[in-house]
């Protein structure tokens, strides 16, 4: 397939799951691990298990390159570099080994002390730069300049955040810090850490004042002793970093000449399960009944099982963020199954009245799962999907798939106490006033000129003249049927040149071959007898009673030679 037609990176073009042009300057990542003890001993066994999960998401994630490129150093006893920088997709045994080798690195043992601890941070960063200038010099050779010009950088530690802030700020003063677009400080707290190392005003404004001295971005973030919390530090490496230009212009209707603008950024909240087409059943595919159905071969008069939801919680309707659903919704309706006697439809049907009802009433979502098919090894691939079903007042349900904790990418979006400007506050007013208001929502009162795109493009590709191509389709079928005749055929005569009359008729007797008696008297242990020649063709005219004879020329016979030939 011609590469300018293919989608970016994905072999499922029926969704665009992101931006076509975004992840172009996604920036490679170095990740430096403090396995000090004792805090080793406690953050070592989290953080590996949050890497295992992370890479094995990361290397079978298939669209745009998310993750570039990916170096790990490990700060113990001295400074090591577990993993040069490697591509991150397709190489998860690489990655896995790598993380075993970091989870044997021991707990227990004397404790370093801090000034010593700083100066292997430090050698860790300078060297994970120069390590990554080498690289983009090599492969840069030749080609295009990479998109990849700088490398973010995270420490991973357990110390205080804001000491090994400084001790690198002030040991990377002065350093070549071009290639180094961020510096990202993770501390976990541990049990013993709750309720220090609490930042003042003052340490936060100084804090800044020495990031803009080192002329590049430092920030501190602190997260819990847990799988999921560095779960989530991780993954926000999966999100689009570009940030030179706003992805979406908002344009609301002005008195003005001109629109008002309102220029916005797209930031992707999952990841869509049509990214890993190595995972089946997770809930990807709701866009018709039969996707839903299982995947099981079914005969003329045996229908597949149908799919069971198992209902594992009651959720409060106002906690459930829409964000993290996703895909086409399906309408859940009681059944009408003719198989069903009248007595069970009835039952049925007011279980299902009642269950609608209670769930409204009560303002309830209700979260279930997929379970697998009883007696069924189709399809079975130990991956479950979760779905929430949602009442409604038409005695029916709607079933929208919801995202686990796997595909869920982290979002930090802080709710603002404050007013907005009354200046800006009185010009969006302005905008909405100038907006229709509708109290029910009608999608039939929407065109989007489907209609008319279809029609000219069936149109256009639709031929010219269907009746000939199909004869011409007819006629290439017909002839690969000849071929094989002819190939086993004998081989054609050569073409004998006659000269014949102009409006006469003509007809060419062959005449059979004469028995000769000696062609049977040798001897089987002699040499096999020579072909005879064919006798002279004689020309028979049907306009004259006179015989022409024809040309003579030998021809070879075989056994199954017709006796006769008629031009």
């Amino acid at each position: 397939m011609d590469t300018r037609k293919r989608p970016a990176g994905s072999s499922h073009a029926g969704s665009p799951v992101c931006w076509p042009s975004s992840f172009l300057r996604q920036p490679p990542r170095v990740l430096i691990v403090e396995a000090l003890p004792p805090w080793w001993s406690e953050t070592g066994t989290v953080l590996c298990e949050a890497l295992d999960n992370f890479l094995s998401l990361a290397c079978s994630l298939d669209g745009p390159c998310r993750i570039p490129l990916l170096s790990l150093y490990a700060i113990g006893r001295q400074q090591e570099c577990l993993l040069p920088f490697v591509q991150v997709r397709g190489n998860l045994a690489r990655l896995r080994s790598c993380v075993e080798e970091l989870r044997s690195i021991p707990g227990e043992g004397c404790i370093r002390g801090p000034a010593r601890g700083g100066e292997l941070l430090r050698q860790a960063v300078l060297d994970s730069l120069q390590q990554f200038k080498q690289y983009t010099r090599h492969t840069s050779a030749g080609n295009q300049a990479s998109n990849n010009t700088s490398v973010e950088v995270t420490v991973v530690t357990s110390q205080p955040g804001r000491g090994v802030v400084r001790q690198l700020e002030a040991g990377l003063k002065g350093a070549d810090l071009v290639s180094l677009r961020r510096l990202l400080v993770v501390q976990i707290n541990t049990a013993a850490d709750w309720g220090h190392d609490t930042p003042s005003p003052e340490d936060t404004h100084t804090e800044t004042d020495d990031c803009l001295m080192l002329g590049t971005e430092v920030d501190l973030q602190r997260v819990d002793n847990s799988v999921v919390a560095m779960e989530t530090v991780l993954k926000a490496w999966l999100h689009e970093q570009g940030g030179d230009r706003e992805h979406l212009h908002l344009l609301m209707p002005s008195n003005l000449q001109n629109p008002m603008c309102v220029k916005c950024d797209m930031q992707e909240r999952l990841l869509s399960p049509a990214l890993f087409p190595l995972a089946p059943n997770l809930g990807v595919k709701t866009e018709s009944i039969r996707d839903f159905l299982p995947a099981a071969k079914a005969s003329a008069n045996h229908s597949p099982p149908p799919q069971r939801l198992k209902a594992i919680k009651a959720l409060r309707a106002d906690g459930v963020c829409e964000s993290v659903l996703y895909g086409l919704p399906l309408v859940i309706r009681p059944t009408t199954c003719w198989q069903l006697d009248w007595d069970e439809m009835e039952t049925n049907h007011n279980l299902f009245h009642a269950l609608c009802h209670t769930l409204r009433s009560r303002d309830l979502f209700l979260l279930v799962r997929l379970e697998p098919v009883q007696n069924s090894t189709a399809g079975v691939s130990g991956v479950y999907s979760h779905y929430v079903l949602q009442p409604s007042p038409s005695l029916s349900l709607l079933l929208k798939p919801v995202v686990s904790r796997e595909l869920l990418l982290p979002c930090s979006l802080p709710v603002s106490n404050q007013d907005p400007p009354p200046d800006a506050m009185q010009a969006i007013q302005a905008c909405l006033v100038q907006l229709d208001e509708d109290f029910v929502f009608n999608p039939l009162s929407l065109s989007s000129s489907l209609y008319q795109h279809l029609r000219n493009r069936g149109l256009l590709s639709q031929p010219r003249y269907p009746y000939r191509l199909q004869q011409a389709a007819h006629r290439a079928q017909a002839q690969p049927l000849e071929g094989p005749k002819a190939t086993h055929s004998r081989p054609p005569r050569q073409n004998q040149s006659r000269q014949l009359g102009t409006n006469s008729k003509v007809r060419a007797t062959v005449a059979p071959l004469p028995s000769s008696s000696s062609s049977f008297s040798s001897s089987s242990m002699g040499p096999p007898p020579s072909k005879a020649s064919r006798p002279a063709l004689t020309l028979l005219s049907s306009g004259s009673s006179r015989r022409a004879p024809a040309p003579t020329r030998p021809l070879e016979d075989d056994d199954d030679d017709e006796a006769m030939m008629i031009l």
